[in-house]
């Protein structure tokens, strides 16, 4: 796939370096999107380097449980990992070669200023933008000669920058973080099996014109399932929840688990900090001392119901949905859909993961020998 077109860059390769350029080998610093930037450098680091690499981290795991443990971390590391990289980039993997393959138009809603306004057509509650101005100027106020000046034109007027006022979280969520964490959101993943089955894609996909309604609606619902939920509680001072200490949230009823982190993945250029033991230990949160283990969020099935509803009504024949939800004064909005979607460390029954997987993979495998064969 490595020079296909993307859904969302010109390649997989170029989607690559894009979104991998905040990420390091934990430990290291090195930046992944250095790994990415050809793919004969990304072949040689898969063969020669990356068992290398398992090969360390195993034995930094496991070596005071013996030599049989750093053998079985090691197996592990290279053949079968679930770290939540690996979870992300096989996600990645399927949605590129999907797009690729299979007629599906719900990917159009990567675009976040297309997801927002079909959304909103569709009664769906997101996050609001601004419809005017037409544009902004941002002014440094002591750079001179015309420097320090930005234009910022309304993508509600046809530009490319959606204008938004900034939200705030609910007074549950208030109560859980430090006073200046940012916008804290839940990440949840969704699942859609319509697209294993061509006669349904035709009836559930959306046109853009209009979103679907009544028999198409409730066929596609019936495809969608929730696999995963995380909270997010966004660190002191950080200025979005991408700092954040990740809480595993049970679906069924909204209780949170204990939390976990994935900071050292983001640590460039700085050796050493790699907590490749993590365990969701967290109990409280690092900065603000409350408790955030064994607080229910509210209305855990109606959020759910949200997200279900959206994945069923705007991308039904798009495999995977990861959707980032602000819990505000306002009530619950959707801020944007990923599509190369990534469970930050949440639980998933990974038995279902497993058989959704591969059969997709399955399928995509039949089309891409349909596409040869032609």
């Amino acid at each position: 796939m490595w020079d296909r077109p993307h859904y969302r860059n010109g390649s997989w390769g170029e989607d690559s370096v894009k979104n991998m350029r905040n990420l390091c080998i934990p430990g290291t610093g090195i930046p992944l999107s250095w790994l990415a930037m050809h793919k004969d450098i990304a072949l040689v680091f898969l063969w020669c380097i990356y068992p290398i690499v398992c090969l360390v981290a195993a034995v930094y795991c496991y070596l005071p449980r013996g030599l049989a443990a750093v053998a079985q971390g090691f197996e592990t590391n290279l053949l079968q990992p679930d770290d939540w990289f690996s979870f992300w980039r096989l996600n990645c993997r399927l949605a590129s070669a999907h797009a690729h393959l299979m007629p599906a138009t719900g990917y159009a809603m990567e675009n976040k200023w297309t997801f927002l306004v079909a959304a909103k057509a569709a009664g769906i509650p997101v996050s609001p933008w601004l419809e005017a101005p037409a544009a902004l100027v941002a002014k440094d106020r002591n750079e001179e000669g015309g420097m320090g000046i930005h234009f910022f034109k309304n993508a509600a007027h046809g530009g490319e920058w959606i204008l938004q006022p900034r939200l705030h979280n609910s007074a549950f969520l208030r109560g859980l973080l430090p006073p200046s964490a940012p916008l804290s959101t839940l990440r949840i993943i969704t699942s859609s099996t319509a697209g294993l089955r061509r006669d349904c894609i035709r009836r559930v996909a959306y046109t853009g014109e209009q979103p679907l309604e009544g028999g198409a609606l409730q066929e596609a619902r019936r495809h969608i399932t929730a696999l995963s939920c995380v909270f997010r509680a966004g660190r002191a001072e950080a200025e979005t929840d991408h700092s954040c200490i990740l809480f595993d949230v049970d679906l069924a009823t909204g209780l949170v688990g204990g939390g976990t982190t994935n900071a050292h993945w983001y640590r460039l250029w700085q050796l050493g900090g790699a907590d490749l033991n993590s365990k969701h230990d967290y109990q409280v949160h690092p900065d603000g001392g409350a408790p955030v283990t064994g607080a229910v969020i509210p209305d855990m099935q109606g959020i759910t119901d949200m997200v279900v509803g959206a994945h069923a009504e705007l991308l039904a024949d798009v495999p995977l949905a990861g959707w980032d939800v602000a819990l505000t004064p306002e009530g619950p909005l959707l801020l944007e859909v990923n599509l190369s979607c990534n469970f930050f460390r949440g639980s998933f029954d990974a038995r279902e993961y497993w058989s959704f997987v591969r059969a997709y993979m399955c399928q995509l495998d039949k089309a891409r020998r349909r596409a040869w064969e032609q």
